[in-house]
């Protein structure tokens, strides 16, 4: 699933109180490794969550006001409640959820690839590690919040390099609007939403970015219609800040709320984040180098980044260098393959941890004679914090071969 696509999250509503209303979660205490494997490896068939994976449920880095990510969202959630509308403020859900809230609630289908094993965290074959915050749209929803923000880690199983972590976080926000409103003016229910969102989100992209020149694409997301995403020109080209778009109806009706209309935005911290303290690796957010945390403070943030003190990076030591060669598992009789590439990415990083820098694939050719098809990835090995050692990478290499016969199928060559 694409990641701006499950990156939104829909609609919001009306309030009058100028003041966002807070129902924040105290940070959850850091669980120790047998805590983590007990609760997320459940032992269960569709159960594939690694042990690298537990451990980085509860990091809860978004309620920390002196990290990257903790001063975006404190910024966002500033300028939201400076609005007329009153936003309820939610950041401490549990990340454990069914698939009825991360898949069904949002008119995703069966087929959607965001629900395979190879894209999703499973604990059972009805709970995950929740692929988006708007997991827990609907559950707001139906408990009367009709005007909200939603911050927390989501967790996907995807490629491995610069910008993709298999953790990261997400906000959003959702507004519903009253029958009376869109009467009152005389439009339609849906051209009330979709306008009225362009003004706060524009305004957003403002607080974070400053003057910047802005353009709306349109977009598809299983969960609204009309779809879109907001673009900015920053740093010399577009940026895309967030997708938002006017709820799809049979979401507010299956939340009791099927005389209004609302419409949602979605956006990710890592991302914005990224960009306006110059982070060049996203792994970096997840270090406890003072050399990085000691870079940070709570209420740092100026708008576009201008005069705001960016990040320095230190010492940046060797990358390791592994490739490996293999011929790919034909298809089971139901069509299914053991390898994928997030399949692989996922058995290099079991066993590297965040050692890992990347894994891309450099070379793939067909032999018609075998029948077979034989790719070769090229693994990179970089500690954000030492230098890396011949012998601990031999060590890990060794255990991601073995585990790519053994977990994946592959013949390697």
């Amino acid at each position: 699933m694409p990641r701006q696509g499950v990156v939104m999250l829909l609609a919001v509503a009306r309030a009058l109180r100028p003041v966002a209303r807070s129902v924040r979660t105290p940070v959850r205490p850091r669980s120790t490794v047998a805590e983590a494997e007990s609760r997320f490896i459940t032992g269960h068939p569709d159960c594939n969550v690694t042990p690298y994976i537990a451990n980085l449920v509860g990091r809860d880095l978004h309620k920390k006001s002196a990290h990257p990510l903790g001063i975006i969202k404190d910024r966002i959630e500033a300028y939201f409640a400076g609005l007329e509308t009153s936003y309820d403020v939610f950041d401490g859900e549990d990340p454990v959820v069914t698939t009825t809230q991360c898949f069904d609630d949002l008119n995703i289908p069966p087929e959607h690839p965001g629900r395979s094993k190879s894209d999703t965290y499973y604990l059972t074959d009805t709970e995950l590690l929740r692929t988006h915050t708007s997991a827990h749209q609907s559950q707001h929803l139906r408990q009367g919040h009709e005007a909200f923000l939603c911050t927390g880690d989501v967790y996907r199983r995807d490629e491995i390099d610069a910008s993709h972590f298999p953790a990261f976080h997400q906000m959003e926000g959702v507004r519903v609007f009253e029958k009376e409103e869109w009467e009152s003016k005389g439009v339609e229910a849906v051209d009330l939403a979709r306008d009225e969102l362009r003004t706060p989100l524009e305004g957003l992209a403002r607080h974070l970015f400053g003057d910047v020149e802005m353009r709306w694409v349109d977009a598809y997301f299983p969960f609204t219609e009309p779809s879109m995403e907001l673009e900015i020109f920053f740093k010399g080209e577009w940026l895309e800040v967030l997708g938002c778009g006017v709820m799809e109806m049979q979401i507010l009706e299956e939340a009791g709320l099927g005389d209004k209309r609302a419409w949602a935005f979605g956006l990710g911290l890592e991302r914005l984040a990224m960009v306006l303290f110059d982070v060049p690796d996203i792994r970096l957010f997840w270090s406890d180098d003072k050399r990085f945390t000691k870079q940070f403070e709570a209420g740092m943030f100026k708008a576009g980044g201008v005069d705001m003190r960016k990040f320095k990076p230190y010492s940046k030591y060797p990358p390791c260098l592994k490739d490996v060669s293999f011929w790919l598992p034909k298809d089971a009789e139901d069509g299914s393959n053991l390898f994928s590439e997030n399949n692989l990415c996922e058995v290099v990083r079991d066993a590297a941890g965040s050692l890992v820098e990347e894994v891309k694939l450099i070379d793939e050719f067909e032999n018609k004679k075998k029948g077979l098809t034989s790719n070769c990835f090229r693994i990179v090995y970089r500690s954000m914090e030492r230098s890396l050692t011949d012998d601990e990478i031999n060590t890990i290499q060794e255990k991601v071969r073995e585990d790519m016969v053994a977990k994946l199928g592959v013949e390697l060559r």
